[in-house]
């Protein structure tokens, strides 16, 4: 559910990198509140996925555990870029990390699937 939750909140974030990609204009507040929203659910996505990991063996923890942290990383690193580029790029690197936000959601339910869990 977390993860869904999070995958919405970066199809929205999507939309709005791509909108200020087509107009031209560098990113706005929007975006910032919205890259804050989905940092707070991968916030709890990291807790609830190390609490999982606690009660099962058959998980592989270190490629979990990778993603999980990861995950973490790509919006801020891609906020901060785009804070300082005032062209159409700033908007793009947004769009780019939204879209590797839910890919790596993405890749954390496959990993939890796979071992059978």
């Amino acid at each position: 559910m977390i993860q869904v939750i999070a995958g919405a909140l970066c199809g929205v974030l999507a939309l709005v990198a791509l909108a200020g990609l087509v107009t031209g204009r560098p990113f706005g507040r929007a975006v910032i509140i919205v890259s804050a929203a989905i940092e707070l659910v991968l916030i709890v996505h990291l807790v609830a996925g190390v609490g999982q990991l606690l009660g099962t063996d058959t998980v592989p923890v270190v490629t979990y555990l990778g993603y999980l942290i990861g995950v973490l990383i790509v919006l801020p690193a891609a906020v901060m870029w785009a804070s300082v580029e005032q062209s159409r790029a700033g908007p793009a690197v947004i769009l780019l990390a939204s879209l590797t936000v839910g890919f790596l959601l993405l890749r954390t339910h496959d990993i939890w699937a796979l071992a059978g869990v």
